[in-house]
């Protein structure tokens, strides 16, 4: 028998712990077992892994983790409620999960794990975004590590796999897809959570590519794109007209028309651009 098999329904684990959902801390948990695993089964192949988690809660994906071999989870969670209940899986796992008690963004992960790692998580809405760029944008790529399958609001996960001239598009979609392939894997209705969220949510799978699809500089393609994208109305020859006085003879040989604006502008034409400024 698994230890899935021997720990309590969710519902009854928050009821015994008190551990109801905080709008403060971006919570909404996900309670039906099999959703879980549905998602951690989305993380592929994990018996060889270690799995980094952020927010487990009261523990149902960590749960699906576990059950599906992965390999050691390292949990972090902010709120300390649930540090009891996630030891109860510790102990139907031994020596399979370490729970830390702290804040993601200030824990170093890679003190705690060992490669190859995957990264799995019913992301806290209030920090998704912040957490998924730091993971895009490391000092050295390929990154630590080698997937990452993430929940957010239906609306950023949009936003993660938007193509050229949708309304969705922009510095995430391009952040994202300069270094990985990123998919959205599963659709969540809010009544899957609990509180159910006034929004849908989806599950975004992203698998780090060896090296970027194609050579820039990132320091340059971020302010490139940083400043196309803060003023999307406008044609690109005004939007990136501080960045070179003869910026539409760049923009033409890169393969873009002055007149353009950001949104229809590709990955591969603002990295031809990034290249053609980066050479002075």
């Amino acid at each position: 028998m698994s230890g899935i098999d021997t720990l309590p329904p969710l519902r009854q684990v928050i009821d015994d712990h008190g551990i109801a959902a905080k709008k403060s801390l971006g919570q909404n948990f996900l309670l039906d077992l099999n959703l879980t695993a549905k998602i951690a089964r989305l993380a592929g192949d994990l018996s060889q892994c270690d799995v980094l988690e952020i927010g487990p809660g009261p523990g149902g994906l960590t749960r699906g983790l576990l059950a599906e071999g992965a390999r050691r989870v390292l949990a972090i969670e902010k709120d300390s409620r649930c540090m009891p209940a996630l030891a109860e899986i510790a102990d139907a796992y031994p020596g399979k999960l370490e729970v830390i008690n702290g804040d993601a963004l200030d824990v170093d992960p890679l003190a705690h794990l060992t490669p190859p790692i995957r990264i799995a998580a019913n992301l806290p809405y209030n920090v998704g975004t912040e957490l998924l760029i730091r993971w895009l944008t490391p000092q050295e790529w390929p990154p630590f590590w080698s997937s990452l399958t993430l929940m957010f609001q239906k609306e950023v996960a949009e936003r993660i796999v938007a193509q050229p001239g949708s309304k969705a598009y922009g510095r995430l979609a391009l952040l994202a897809q300069w270094r990985t392939d990123a998919r959205i894997v599963l659709h969540l209705p809010p009544e899957a959570f609990s509180p159910p969220p006034k929004v849908h949510s989806a599950v975004v799978h992203l698998t780090a590519l060896p090296e970027p699809k194609y050579p820039a500089d990132p320091k340059k393609l971020e302010q490139v794109v940083a400043r196309a994208f803060n003023q999307r109305r406008k044609m690109l020859r005004a939007a990136l007209k501080g960045m070179a006085p003869d910026i539409e003879d760049r923009l033409l040989a890169s393969g873009i028309q002055p007149t353009d604006r950001a949104e229809t502008v590709s990955l591969e034409q603002f990295c031809a651009l990034s290249r053609n400024l980066s050479a002075g």
